[in-house]
């Protein structure tokens, strides 16, 4: 019988006051008692409009189903015969806004944790799971990759599994994309996402890592080297600044630089010497997942007072609903309709301060949202030592400016047809960030795995 419960199977969490201070993860995710129970919720539709709202079109009715089954490895089959990440998934994407938005039981009470019992079946995997992954036999064709983010580790891992030989160029010194040095630990462990890109290397997929393609190795130059087509999923990985007074002092972070150094360089352990200043008291520019993001770490690092610095209102914010809850939560203060005017500093070129200005909505703009007015003489200072500028971030142009022939718009994201995500040169491809700016990660999946089904088609139809 369906568990008819209006509402979700809670999932249990650190306490706020406990979590504030460490890195360790925030959710710790079903039991199997949880997972059962929540699976029970789901009604098996017809018709399936959860499917519909899933950018890589994983079958969640028939996953969920194996979960009140108890076979778990039956529905872990299920899901990565559609998606490469699904620990990655169940964590980051924002479900509440995809496949649960289309669940029936939303209509009536929650959705199912569709998100949730992703996890659980991915983790049970992880930890379980005694066989590797049998190595699909070689078609004889060889594809390259470049970036190891959400789009290319789905795109190598989807062609991988059609028997081809996939080469990963990835330019830091670690696989994973943002899922590395984006996102934090508390919300994805850095273990779990190297997990996954084992599973990928099991499959046959070869990482190399250490390659700045565009310096070291052309796009032309792979195709000469006898890689049949290139896959481009390099992501958005330069930060916009505001432009303001004052952002070159001391203190004054992108919050790609400040999460990079704490997630990829581990700043937030004291075995590690990596440069960062560990701020008392922090102003945070913008409103979306990444300044949560950076301001819940900055909270993990010592910081007093950390404070989000929006110019609209909490209803305008792009940060999903979950991360705005933890945030407030964890006692980040939200100074919303304020803008940033400049950045104060000291003799010594250290931050002291950010004078704001207080806002109110006007009219909706291109995007749809009110847009923001200053209201004069309501200038005030957030006596702060540390500011983080999180307001997005453009496509960093070395691949598209040594790539003859490959198109971008005015923003620098590379031009595809998107059926195919065929880019405006022969044999290449591209996705993800690289293409549509920064977006979320399962989009960047889908537009991977529907890359490679291109690239399968391109390549076997010569």
């Amino acid at each position: 019988m369906p568990n008819m419960s209006p509402e979700k199977t809670p999932i249990p969490e650190q306490a706020p006051e406990v979590r504030r201070h460490n890195f360790d993860e925030v959710a710790k995710g079903y039991t199997e008692e949880m997972a059962i129970n929540e699976a029970t919720r789901c009604l098996n539709c017809k018709n399936r409009p959860c499917v519909s709202g899933c950018p890589v079109n994983i079958q969640i009715p028939d996953f969920i189903a194996q979960v009140v089954k108890g076979d778990y490895e039956e529905a872990y089959k299920v899901i990565t015969a559609s998606s490469s990440l699904p620990a990655v998934c169940g964590r980051v994407c924002p479900q509440e806004t995809q496949c649960e938005s289309k669940c029936v039981r939303g209509i009536k009470g929650e959705s199912v944790g569709i998100g949730r019992l992703e996890r659980f079946v991915a983790d049970y995997h992880m930890n379980n799971a005694k066989k590797k992954p049998e190595k699909p036999a070689p078609n004889g064709h060889r594809v390259a990759v470049i970036g190891s983010g959400p789009s290319g580790l789905t795109c190598a891992g989807s062609l991988a599994k059609k028997g081809y030989k996939v080469t990963v160029f990835e330019a830091f010194h670690t696989a994973g994309g943002v899922l590395m040095y984006g996102i934090p630990e508390f919300r994805l462990p850095k273990a779990i996402v190297q997990k996954e890109i084992e599973g990928l290397k099991d499959l046959g997929v070869d990482i190399r890592t250490n390659m700045v393609m565009g310096k070291i190795m052309s796009v032309d130059e792979l195709l000469e080297d006898g890689f049949e087509a290139v896959f481009v999923g390099t992501g958005a990985g330069l930060p916009n600044f505001m432009g303001m007074e004052g952002e070159g002092l001391i203190g004054v972070y992108s919050a790609n630089e400040f999460l990079t150094r704490i997630n990829l360089m581990k700043a937030y352990k004291d075995e590690y010497d990596t440069p960062i200043i560990r701020p008392k008291n922090v102003a945070v520019v913008g409103g979306g997942n990444v300044a949560m993001d950076a301001a819940r770490s900055a909270l993990r690092l010592g910081a007093e007072n950390v404070y989000i610095v929006y110019r609209r209102s909490e209803e305008e914010m792009p940060a999903r609903n979950e991360e705005i809850h933890h945030a407030k939560q964890e006692g980040v203060n939200f100074m919303l309709l304020r803008n940033p005017v400049r950045v104060l500093g000291d003799e010594s070129g250290k931050v002291t301060g950010l004078e704001c200005i207080e806002m109110e909505l006007g009219e909706p703009d291109a995007s749809g949202r009110r847009r923001p007015v200053a209201k004069e003489g309501s200038e005030f200072t957030l006596d702060v030592d540390a500011v983080i500028i999180a307001i997005g971030n453009a496509p960093n142009p070395l691949i598209r400016s040594t790539t003859p022939g490959l198109e971008a718009n005015r923003k620098g994201c590379i031009v595809v047809d998107e059926e195919t995500m065929k880019t405006t040169k022969e044999g290449v491809y591209a996705g993800g960030d690289a293409v549509t700016g920064a977006a979320t990660v399962i989009k960047a999946m889908g537009a991977g795995r529907l890359a490679a089904e291109s690239i399968d088609k391109y390549i076997m139809g010569k």
